[in-house]
């Protein structure tokens, strides 16, 4: 069995910066204050929150709640403002339709934000969400979301003989890394190519555009 993680935002999605919006609404509901200027890609939500917080988790589980519904009353805009990046639902849908392949979610997201971004543009077809890592789950490092993520699909299926994880940014190239996991980058988020190959990443892909070298990418070692 192939294990594919898929991130969100910047390889799967762009949310037209909605999520940040998200953010600050529910950061300046809970504490009464603007937000700082917190930077997000690869973090996860729970990582961005304390970010904002300074380090002081007292309200923390207050801004994640609020984080979700402030997002879950953007799915519309996300819907309309947003969209799926290029390629991306024909590598889905292919490799949904491959035997032997699993697709989930490796996601800094709180997993009910995730649900909002994806179902904006109707990709969560293509993926079993409850075997997925995300920002909700406990964790100290984005790479233990890998963990989680084989755990479940090892307890709903069998436990993958490999494990792909696709993402934009240095650290879900790390992520991966330190998860034992292959990674393939896509250079359609906030960093390029020589970034992402700087950080580790020994395959770079311009954007999902090309789904015969994206497919081939991910099945490469199956």
């Amino acid at each position: 069995m192939l294990l594919v993680l898929w991130d969100i935002d910047g390889t799967l999605v762009d949310a037209a910066r909605h999520g940040r919006y998200a953010f600050e609404e529910a950061f300046e509901a809970v504490t009464g204050r603007p937000a700082g200027d917190v930077w997000m890609a690869g973090s996860t939500d729970r990582q961005i929150a304390l970010a904002m917080l300074e380090g002081e988790d007292r309200l923390l589980s207050d801004v994640l709640d609020g984080l979700v519904a402030a997002l879950e009353r953007r799915e519309e805009d996300i819907r309309r403002d947003g969209r799926a990046l290029p390629g991306v639902e024909e590598v889905l849908r292919r490799l949904d339709g491959t035997e032997g392949v699993v697709q989930s979610l490796l996601t800094g997201n709180l997993a009910a934000n995730a649900a909002v971004k994806l179902g904006a543009f109707g990709l969560e077809r293509w993926l079993d969400l409850e075997v997925g890592g995300y920002g909700s789950d406990p964790h100290e490092a984005r790479s233990d979301l890998v963990g989680v993520a084989r755990e479940r699909v090892a307890a709903r299926y069998a436990r993958p003989d490999d494990t792909v994880l696709l993402g934009d940014t240095p650290l879900d190239v790390k992520a991966a890394h330190d998860g034992g996991a292959r990674v393939v980058a896509v250079a359609s988020g906030p960093y390029g190519t020589e970034e992402l190959e700087q950080a580790g990443a020994g395959v770079v892909l311009a954007d999902l555009s090309d789904a015969d070298a994206a497919i081939a990418a991910v099945t490469a070692s199956t």
